[in-house]
């Protein structure tokens, strides 16, 4: 168990979770909405691209460290102005998309696994996105940011899909005709560009492991030493991760609470 969290814990499998971490913030930062068929506060990015190669390559774990941390780096360079409930509703839904992608791709590593997986998160996430916007995400969004008045959210669905959407009819026409297939979309861009990059990605992670993982070596006394100096190479990696995970949080608390 110790030699496998030292391995997880490995000074390469950092820098590539902060590299695909790195490259999907700066990717979230620059989201876009679809006015002409989507309400504004649903806005396309494409960090799920990063997102799913780093799960494929990393494992399920990784993917998700680099869902959290890409969600801390928006907020330190953007802000939020949502409260937050946008940015946790990204965060689930990105975690259900390569969660289990990962999961399944790590026991079936071929490309039917890895099409089984993406289906699967596919499917996850954009339930999860329908079932999370009913029960959770528009009431406390509609509570904090409209105090509870329904026409900041009515009138921006009236003006794509006419007078038809009232607060009776707006979580039919929201979740069915915007939620559903936005996400359906979003999910879909990954998968087209992950498939045909994600090999040429693997191979190249693969060469840096072999380059940079320690190796113990076979002799008593030397294995002990090489065990003890990885072990505290683990350490040192994990407390720096810890710092700089810390420093991110921090930031987004400063800003939001300073803003």
């Amino acid at each position: 168990m110790e030699k496998k969290n030292q391995q997880f814990f490995s000074a390469t499998r950092i820098a590539v979770i902060a590299m695909f971490a790195a490259v999907a913030g700066v990717l979230y930062v620059f989201g876009f909405s679809m006015n002409f068929a989507f309400p504004f506060w649903l806005q396309l990015n494409f960090s799920d691209i990063p997102a799913l190669i780093g799960t494929f390559a990393l494992g399920p774990v990784s993917g998700g460290i680099i869902v959290f941390v890409k969600i801390l780096i928006k907020l330190i360079i953007s802000g939020t102005s949502t409260y937050f409930v946008g940015d946790f509703a990204d965060l689930i839904i990105g975690l259900a998309f390569v969660v289990p992608a990962g999961l399944i791709y790590k026991k079936h590593r071929s490309f039917k696994g890895a099409l089984v997986g993406m289906a699967a998160g596919m499917v996850c996430s954009v339930a999860l996105s329908v079932i999370a916007n009913w029960l959770v995400l528009v009431p406390v969004y509609l509570q904090i940011y409209f105090s509870g008045d329904w026409s900041g959210l009515v009138g921006p669905m009236q003006a794509l899909f006419g007078s038809g959407v009232t607060e009776e009819t707006f979580y039919t026409y929201y979740l069915w005709i915007s939620v559903l297939p936005f996400n359906l979309m979003r999910c879909l861009i990954a998968v087209l560009v992950t498939l045909p990059v994600y090999k040429r990605i693997s191979v190249l992670i693969n060469r840096m492991n072999e380059r940079f993982m320690p190796k113990v070596p076979a002799c008593g006394e030397g294995e002990a030493v090489a065990a003890a100096v990885s072990k505290k190479r683990t350490v040192i990696t994990v407390a720096v991760c810890a710092g700089v995970l810390l420093l991110l949080i921090g930031g987004v608390l400063l800003r939001y609470f300073l803003s």
